[in-house]
């Protein structure tokens, strides 16, 4: 008969057997179990998740707590929604047993733990991470890495990103440019992995282009100095003198971001890898329409488009204009021009000289005839005005009625009224202030009474916006009674006036 009593051991036997309490052997429970620190990562699986709590079996004596709060580095978040039933997770012991005997355990920190040390290598080897995107804020992106990663919107990618918004949830493979395990700092620039990509193609644009080449681009950002042009793989820049024939104030009156265009080829620095890009170079050359069409002698229509104390310009075309100098402006000795012309007036004008190399046209206004019909213009474009009947005679000037001829016959009936004031009042302030050595006399022979108190206002409107006419004429309108007398200086023939003496009063 077989004994199937089981002897106790008489010894101690370690791992599995130990002295209890009472001095007997007992079975050594304890060795049986995974021996666990505080602060090291265990790996577990996941046996229950309550909306509060998740519950993982890590092989020890109890089950392993991770409160809400430790499962991610998001804010409010849905434990169902982070892990599942089943799933095998690692986890960071904070507390072998809390208060209630429990086992803390947590999964942020244990991935943060070894985000930590996956994101220091990736930064000693320049290899990209991988991370989603978790938050916009203010200046960038958020990225989960197992810590929060910053990505600043300057850097999300190679063109300035208008709407953040649109990264959200996804993932995206950044390099680390600045990293601080103190203070717990990870910056990422996803521009930098998209430029790597490029470099390849950007190369292969340096080969295949060369100046003097037409390509196709479009506008992927614009600056005070110009407008970026992305070729597809590197952006050109078209400085700001490239983008038009005329006079541009800012690129962004000519181009907007996004914007589909076609230039040309200027220069390009292979060093550098910078290419240099014109608009104006695709499109019509007015200047040569002018060498083409027009010749000097030759009357065309233009309309002023500045007016200045030493003449007026005159625009003939789009982007080309010619200066009429004020002693071009009429047979009569002129003080200012605006005596004679307003911005925005159509006019016609004679071509005195055409100088090609330095883009600069010599106009006159008074040596166009009465009734002279000007040419063709060379843009084909329709007529800025009907031909006015400029009567500018000597016999007519002093009277009025020339300058008055000359603003009925054109678009505005305002430089009615701007005739006589202008030649009264506003030549001693504006030429006061240019110290011409021509205003000096006339200002001491201008003692008049009822002139003297609007000359302060003429001169605060006329210096400030010189360029213009228009705030000009609200002043002049204003000013008009009182300084009709003051025209007498503009020529020898004064004493006409003195029996018709200020007749609008």
């Amino acid at each position: 008969m077989v004994n199937d009593t089981v002897e106790k051991p008489t010894a101690v036997e370690e791992g599995v057997w130990i002295e209890g309490p009472d001095g007997e052997l007992v079975p050594d429970y304890e060795s049986s179990f995974p021996e666990i620190n505080e602060g090291e990562v265990v790996h577990g699986t996941v046996v229950r998740v309550d909306k509060d709590e998740v519950l993982v079996d890590i092989g020890y004596k109890s089950e392993g707590v991770i409160p809400v709060a430790e499962l991610t580095i998001r804010r409010s978040v849905n434990p169902a929604d982070e892990v599942a039933l089943g799933e095998e997770i690692d986890a960071l012991v904070l507390t072998k047993e809390d208060a209630e005997g429990r086992l803390i355990l947590s999964k942020k920190r244990a991935r943060f733990e070894l985000a930590w040390k996956k994101i220091e290598a990736a930064a000693e080897s320049g290899e990209a991470v991988i991370g989603r995107v978790i938050e916009v804020v203010k200046g960038g992106l958020i990225l989960d890495l197992g810590v929060r990663g910053f990505l600043p919107a300057s850097l999300v990618d190679i063109r300035r990103v208008q709407d953040l918004d649109e990264f959200m949830a996804r993932e995206l493979r950044c390099k680390v440019i600045e990293l601080n395990r103190s203070r717990n700092n990870v910056v990422l620039s996803r521009r930098a992995v998209l430029e790597d990509e490029r470099k390849e193609m950007r190369q292969a644009i340096l080969d295949r282009l060369s100046p003097g080449d037409v390509i196709e681009g479009q506008i992927s950002n614009i600056v005070d100095f110009g407008a970026f042009v992305d070729l597809d793989g590197m952006d050109g820049l078209i400085h700001i003198s490239e983008l038009s024939w005329s006079h541009v104030n800012h690129p962004s009156e000519v181009l907007d971001i996004g914007q589909t265009v076609e230039v040309k080829v200027l220069d390009i620095d292979r060093d550098r890898q910078r290419i240099s890009l014109g608009l104006k170079q695709t499109q019509s050359d007015p200047w040569q329409q002018v060498l083409d069409s027009y010749g000097e002698d030759d009357v065309v229509e233009g309309r002023v488009a500045k007016v200045v104390t030493f003449g007026a310009f005159v625009e003939i075309l789009p982007g080309v204009e010619g200066l009429v100098h004020i002693s071009e402006l009429a047979a009569h000795h002129v003080e200012n021009p605006r005596e004679v012309v307003a911005q925005g007036q159509a006019v016609n004008v004679r071509i005195l000289e055409i100088d090609g190399d330095r883009r600069r046209l010599s106009l006159s206004l008074k040596r166009v005839e009465e009734g002279e019909q000007p040419v063709p213009r060379a843009d084909g474009a329709e007529s800025v005005h009907e031909t006015p009947n400029l009567v500018l005679s000597e016999e007519a000037f002093p009277a009025g009625g020339a300058t008055a001829t000359m603003d009925d016959e054109g678009e505005l009936s305002e430089p009615e009224i701007e005739s006589d004031p202008e030649a009264d009042a506003e030549p001693e302030p504006e030429l006061g202030t240019e110290a011409d050595a021509e205003a000096e006399p006339e200002i001491g022979i201008e003692p008049d009474a009822d002139a003297v108190p609007e000359i302060p206002a003429e001169t605060t409107a006329d210096i400030e916006p010189e360029a213009s006419a228009e705030p000009v004429e609200d002043v002049e309108a204003a000013g008009e009674p009182s300084v009709e007398p003051a025209s007498a200086p503009n020529d020898d023939s004064g004493a006409e006036l003195e029996p018709d003496e200020n007749p609008s009063s």
